[in-house]
């Protein structure tokens, strides 16, 4: 018999859609208000960072990856994309486990704080992202030995209104160039682009 063909991107969002609806039941994956609006406030808003990744990007690191934005919907349609997702919290984590399974989206999952990771035994990614995890300057600390050790390296982060501020704040301990881009998914949002990060 022939295997089955490939899913497709939206055959798995479907699925994780599923799977996200199943778990938010018992596990509080997202806040609760989103999940009336899944595709829009989660899959739109991470696959609109695609534009971003630089097409020659091998390796992305996702920090605080909570129930897997914005890393899943990337990995599912970058499939060539080896695919990090860091998040201390044990359930979220089985919950991509079992998204990566049941979609057939390989992605290397590590279940510990920012912090306490040890990237001396890891691969230095091409791309770091995440998504309402921590100000901008604390990004760029937890991220120092990703843009030290690949200086090309870009750091793609979805802020939010106060963008601007958090911008300013980073400038004092660091100088990068920076494209900021409006976000599609809030009015007021901004997908900032980081890269040749130095420290002053």
């Amino acid at each position: 018999m022939n295997p089955p063909p490939p899913l497709t991107l939206s055959q798995k969002l479907e699925i994780y859609r599923h799977l996200l609806l199943k778990w938010s039941r018992a596990v509080n994956l997202v806040a609760p208000s989103t999940l009336a609006e899944i595709d829009r406030r989660h899959f739109q808003d991470s696959l609109q960072l695609l534009p971003y990744i630089p097409p020659n990007a091998k390796i992305l690191y996702d920090f605080g990856s909570g129930a897997g934005f914005p890393a899943l919907p990337l990995a599912m349609a970058r499939p060539l994309l080896e695919v990090h997702v860091f998040e201390s919290d044990q359930k979220k984590c089985s919950f991509m486990q079992n998204v990566s399974r049941e979609t057939l989206t390989p992605i290397h999952i590590h279940n510990e704080r920012i912090e306490s990771v040890s990237f001396d035994t890891l691969p230095l990614p091409d791309v770091v992202s995440a998504r309402a995890l921590a100000g901008l300057g604390e990004l760029i600390d937890y991220a120092q030995n990703c843009w030290e050790g690949r200086p090309s390296c870009h750091l793609i982060f979805l802020k939010g209104a106060k963008w601007q501020e958090e911008v300013s704040a980073a400038r004092q301990n660091y100088e990068f160039d920076l494209v900021d881009a409006a976000s599609e998914t809030l009015d007021a949002g901004r997908i900032l682009i980081l890269s040749r990060l130095r420290q002053k």
